[in-house]
């Protein structure tokens, strides 16, 4: 489901108009993004949450020519599920081989 798909739904499920469900979910997202922004923790209980991680600057390498370059401190929008999407069950396909493993989401 994308953005658009979720403005139809809650259009549906609320009897609502497409503008005032669209007004909804773009103030639910940029809320998100601005307490990101403010470098803040977002947390839904028991869906999911939004944190920023800091990384400090460090000396990595081109991959490409071998030389040493500086990496830039930076900081990194992350997002963990909560226990109860982790507790969902997605059908996977057969023969499917986890290529690694992943503490945030039962999903993958």
């Amino acid at each position: 489901m994308n953005k658009q798909g979720l403005i139809q739904k809650l259009k549906k499920k609320c009897n609502i108009t497409n503008y005032q469900a669209s007004q909804i979910v773009n103030t639910f997202f940029n809320e998100i993004s601005e307490t990101l922004v403010r470098g803040e923790k977002t947390e839904i209980r028991g869906f999911c949450s939004f944190f920023v991680k800091s990384y400090k600057p460090y000396i990595g390498r081109n991959p490409k020519t071998g030389a040493k370059a500086l990496v830039p401190a930076k900081k990194l929008p992350f997002f963990k599920c909560g226990k109860e999407l982790k507790g969902v069950n997605c059908p996977k396909p057969q023969n499917f081989r986890r290529p690694y493993s992943n503490p945030y989401c039962a999903c993958v």
